[in-house]
């Protein structure tokens, strides 16, 4: 999104009267209601939104878990980003009703990629109307809320008398841009370090996240500045889409040093960046919120953020109580760890997607190793959530490091190991928390691409990895040069069958088992003839699954025993002859999606068994 500003920007007028044509209004209640106030006035979080992506929900009910997920950790309302796609009233409808039906709020941002800020304001202040009497539009002291995405030269007086009623504007302005005369607000989009021409910092060109705050809040006087939050930056389309961007903002330990200054900044709003962007890598949701595939599954696949999720909740709380520290908000011990897949070791220009050319009206792009990427640095991070103090234990790679842990919340690094990795919490000698992360970090190319998103997990587990679902990972092969990589979800997403299966929104038990799937016998190699160079050809191990996965792993203090390999197509005269197993499931065959003999399928009655590899 933020590469495409001030590009795109087309006549829609036509397009946009058919579209407020197609829905009424959301039915509901006339409503004037304002979010009640926690301890401290006034003080909101809100979310941002992707609706762009959601053309494949067909009713209100596709928007409730998300509802209900953000409502439950504290978030007030979803900024609701939107362009001119044909679906995008549709979608909006369903969001409004979702959020009407489950006590969530939501207002509309409008992202002047798409909408034009110069011949459009008729336009935003129609849209605005339309949704405004919804008894989920988040209201401000009697006023419909509204932001956007950019937009510096948009006519706010049109806007407000097209809507025909009281606005709170608080839209994405500049200050270098705009002097905010005529705004209630503004939005800080930037949420991570920056040379100020949106791309990573540079020796002699670093603007803070704190500096921006600065730099608003001046601009604003006494108006409302909605402060931004974000754990993560990374992007990497190729020329395989229109709107090719690769570049990483350092994140880092971003997640947690942000919501330790937002805490004593004291602005009276707060905006989390994102909930459901995966492309730019930011999303805090769920990956199987229901999404289609813009081509970012390449580097989302398996890549769960939820323990950002949990990591949030507490400071949350304690931002709308008015309070500087988290510690009094902390309901139970966690640990949160993060990642990137792979170290910065790999040379993956020979197969990466992003070594084509790419569109003239892509400007200063980079092919191969993001820009930023030498910003990154090669190291876990972990925070501690801790109800009193402990240690924590930190394995990478089979290296261990120790740290004391006060109460409270407390971040910690240790150097990438490739292997797995481990997380201990032990407290006057007793283990309270013990895992070892379903991702082990690698140092070969995944897919045949650099991958700097992170993955993120927590302990104690709360629930099973959730998967993309089959929209959200349609378009993975797209671009790629390694087509062995398949577009299947690989990490454990059930529980064993010895284990008792829970909904995913409730807490799992401690003694809850999870499968993680069993390697493939070996991994197909990259293609060797090519047209980019080949002096760093990709490793033999391609596949979105590790190279190899241990033979078991553990969550809270519970160890399980994965299945065996599949034997050996060709056993030596005289061998013992290996057990039979029972295949249950496609994802223990991959990548292959093949069985070997004498193995036999016991998945689901009636779906068809997978043919056998060794079967000439």
């Amino acid at each position: 999104m933020l590469a495409m500003v001030n590009i795109l920007h087309f006549l829609v007028a036509g397009l946009l009267t058919a579209l407020f044509a197609r829905a009424a209004p959301v039915s509901g209640p006339t409503s004037d209601v304002i979010l009640k106030p926690r301890d401290s006035p006034g003080k909101l979080v809100f979310c941002h939104f992707m609706i762009g992506i959601t053309s494949n929900r067909k009713s209100a009910s596709d928007f409730d878990d998300d509802m209900k997920r953000a409502k439950s950790l504290g978030i007030d309302a979803f900024a609701l980003n939107i362009g001119v796609d044909p679906f995008t009233d549709e979608e909006l409808g369903y969001a409004y009703t979702s959020a009407a039906n489950n006590g969530m709020k939501v207002f509309i941002s409008f992202d002047f990629n798409w909408y034009s800020d110069t011949t459009q304001a008729a336009d935003v202040g129609n849209m605005i109307k339309k949704y405004a009497t919804s008894s989920a539009q988040l209201m401000v002291n009697g006023k419909v809320f509204v932001s956007s995405f950019d937009g510096d030269k948009l006519d706010i007086a049109t806007v407000r008398s097209t809507a025909g009623m009281d606005l709170f504007i608080a839209p994405n302005f500049h200050p270098e841009l705009n002097d905010f005369g005529a705004i209630d607000g503004a939005l800080n989009w930037m949420a991570w370090p920056s040379n100020n021409n949106n791309r990573a910092p540079t020796p002699g060109a670093n603007t803070t996240v704190a500096d921006g705050d600065q730099a608003y809040m001046n601009a604003l006087g006494n108006k409302s500045y909605i402060a931004p939050v974000s754990a993560w930056f990374s992007t990497h389309f190729g020329s395989e889409v229109s709107y090719s961007k690769n570049w990483v903002f350092p994140s880092d330990l971003l997640w947690y040093q942000r919501w330790t200054e937002v805490l004593t900044l004291g602005s009276q709003y707060l905006e989390i960046i994102t909930w459901n962007d995966y492309g730019e890598s930011h999303y805090i949701g769920p990956l199987s919120s229901p999404h289609t595939d813009d081509g970012s599954s390449k580097w989302v696949n398996d890549m769960p953020h939820g323990g950002w999720l949990d990591m949030a909740k507490p400071f949350i709380a304690a931002y709308h109580a008015g309070a500087k520290t988290v510690d009094n908000f902390i309901e139970q011990d966690q640990i949160i760890y993060w990642y990137r897949p792979t170290t910065q070791s790999p040379n993956c220009d020979s197969t990466d997607n992003t070594m084509g050319q790419v569109a003239a009206s892509v400007v200063d792009y980079t092919h191969g190793r993001p820009d930023g990427s030498e910003d990154m640095q090669d190291q876990v991070f972990v925070v501690t959530l801790l109800k009193s103090p402990g240690t924590i234990k930190i394995t990478s790679g089979g290296a261990t490091k120790s740290f004391p842990a006060p109460a409270g919340a407390n971040s910690y690094s240790v150097p990438m190991g490739v292997g797995q990795q481990s997380f201990t919490l032990e407290r006057n000698g007793q283990t309270i928390l013990d895992g070892t992360s379903l991702k082990d970090i690698v140092d070969t190319c995944i897919c045949g691409i650099y991958n700097y998103n992170a993955y993120v997990g927590v302990l104690p587990v709360d629930a099973p990895p959730d998967p993309l679902q089959s929209a959200g990972i349609q378009s993975l092969k797209k671009g790629l040069i390694v087509q062995t990589c398949q577009a299947t979800p690989s990490l454990a997403t059930a529980p064993a069958t010895n284990a008792t299966a829970v909904p995913t929104q409730n807490p799992v038990p401690a003694n809850t088992t999870f499968s993680k799937t069993a390697p493939s016998p070996a991994y197909p190699t990259a293609p060797t003839a090519i047209s980019a160079p080949t002096t760093n050809p990709l490793p033999a191990a391609t596949s979105p699954a590790s190279a190899s996965l241990p033979s078991s792993f553990t969550y809270s203090k519970t160890t399980i025993t994965t299945a065996a390999p599949p034997i050996s197509q060709n056993p030596s005269p005289g061998a013992t002859t290996a057990p039979v197993l029972k295949i249950t499931a496609l994802s223990q065959l991959f990548p292959t999606n093949c069985m070997y003999h004498p193995d036999i399928w016991a998945g689901p009655p009636g779906s068809d068994p997978p043919e056998y590899c060794d079967t000439s």
